[in-house]
């Protein structure tokens, strides 16, 4: 087993579920976020709180989707196959 093959295991098989889980958790936060936001819209402390949870929200998907993008910049650079986001299987 050469590096290359090495690395490319870790992305497929490490990286990329990651980068979904992540994505997922952060996307998770940001709809909470607005639905505290709609159901506390006349208390301004809890509004407060649903604000700040959507800007962490919207804060880890540009974090998780820059680090996507840096990922692929760098596995291009090394001659690896680019990152790929998760898919399910299809049958045929």
């Amino acid at each position: 087993m050469d590096f290359n093959s090495l690395l490319q295991g870790i992305i497929t098989q490490i990286v990329n579920p990651l980068i979904m889980l992540i994505a997922s958790a952060a996307f998770v936060v940001l709809l909470w976020g607005i639905v505290l936001f709609v159901k506390n819209a006349g208390d301004s402390t809890k509004r407060a709180e649903a604000q700040r949870a959507i800007l962490w929200g919207i804060v880890g998907l540009v974090v998780i989707f820059g680090t996507y993008g840096i990922l692929n910049i760098a596995t291009a650079t090394f001659g690896l196959q680019s990152v790929h986001p998760i898919t399910t299987p299809t049958r045929y």
